[in-house]
């Protein structure tokens, strides 16, 4: 079985000529190539619309809409121009060079042209832009990577220094300090796990947890042994109601945590004072969910909409708490990346409710070299 090629571009050839156009076209698709024509300038802007090319090859002089003002609507569009247009030209309209460069080129060819020249100029064009395409990529998918690191240490860096504030002040009682250490200690050893975690991700390696299964009740345990000091400083008393004992999840223990906190610590900054639900229960069939539940303001309804964009903050004062607003939004892509939803409801008798919906999994003894390597 052979692998199909992989076109190194796709060019747009612009020109009313239909002869040069196939000629253009021909040479073009011979050195692998995707070739996309057009013969007027109405054409060429539906073609680029449409089909988004990698270089345009632009004829200058065509009746009606001409070189120039094409690459002037093209310049106008709401989305900036970031592909490379090269004109070509007859011989004879030189003058007309400096006047398109100005409007934009990056290039031209003069008609006729050797194919040596042109295909010199394509491959120096196309390949800049392709270079620079997968810089931009690159750029996006570490600034994306930053952001999430970012967020996902703030929870365990906020409760050690909760913890470490409370001692320092010698505002807890002696039998609950070696309860204060832990808390620093667990939280220091899970943002070190993330930071890991995304080591691993970035060199390419598939993290070895990213396949295993969950209980349920380990992680509202979990979440209420690791919140209860920090929701009682806040006022908040904590309801738990467990799923069945044989509820598990398709989901790494870590990544549910990780999500599920973001849940919790919303509810302290936006809902101080009241209770907590955090509950197991059956959800769709073959899911369970795992439900957090305050008793805040809630979201308006004009505003639920926004709730899982990034970079929203729907309540006054967020940016002050150090919100980046990517919180809800990373964890509805974290649980959909895992094969299931995240969503939020009014809850009744007013209050928040978020809801965690995962695909069942049964989940295995644990060895214990896979528990020593998870404390590791």
């Amino acid at each position: 079985m052979t692998t199909p090629a992989i076109s190194p571009g796709r060019i747009l050839v612009v020109d009313d000529q239909s002869a040069n156009v196939r000629v253009v076209s021909t040479l073009l698709a011979r050195h692998g190539y995707e070739v996309i024509a057009a013969y007027s300038g109405t054409e060429a802007l539906q073609c680029y619309r449409e089909q988004r090319p990698d270089l345009i090859l632009l004829d200058m002089m065509m009746p009606g809409m001409d070189g120039f003002d094409v690459l002037a609507a093209l310049r106008a569009s709401p989305e900036p121009l970031n592909v490379p247009v090269v004109f070509v030209t007859a011989a004879h309209d030189h003058d007309l060079l400096p006047r398109a460069f100005d409007a934009g080129a990056v290039d031209y060819v003069t008609k006729p042209f050797l194919p040596e020249e042109l295909l010199a100029r394509v491959n120096a064009h196309i390949g800049l832009k392709l270079t620079r395409d997968r810089l931009e990529r690159v750029a996006r998918e570490r600034e994306e990577l930053v952001n999430l690191v970012a967020h996902d240490l703030k929870n365990p860096l906020t409760s050690v220094l909760f913890a470490s504030d409370v001692l320092r002040n010698n505002a807890c009682k002696p039998e609950r300090m070696p309860r204060y250490l832990q808390m620093i200690h667990e939280s220091a050893k899970d943002a070190l796990g993330y930071i890991r975690h995304y080591l691993e991700r970035q060199a390419g390696r598939v993290h070895r947890q990213e396949r295993r299964a969950c209980s349920l009740n380990t992680v509202i345990d979990w979440l209420v042994d690791r919140y209860e000091m920090q929701l009682e400083a806040h006022g908040i008393t904590v309801e738990v109601t467990h799923a069945p004992a044989e509820a598990g999840v398709a989901i790494d223990e870590r990544v549910l945590r990780q999500v599920a906190e973001n849940l919790v610590t919303n509810a302290m900054k936006y809902a101080p004072g009241g209770p907590l639900l955090l509950a197991g229960r059956a959800g769709a069939p073959g899911y369970w969910q795992l439900v957090v539940a305050d008793r805040g303001p809630g979201i308006a309804p004009e505003r639920q909409r926004e709730l899982f964009r990034p970079f929203v903050r729907l309540h006054e004062g967020a940016r002050e708490d150090g919100s980046s607003g990517l919180g809800l939004s990373l964890a509805k892509q974290i649980i959909q990346d895992g094969g299931g939803q995240l969503w939020y409801e009014p809850r009744e008798g007013g209050g928040a409710l978020f809801v965690i919906e995962l695909p069942a999994a049964s989940v295995p003894a644990e060895t214990p070299a896979a528990a020593a390597a998870d404390t590791a």
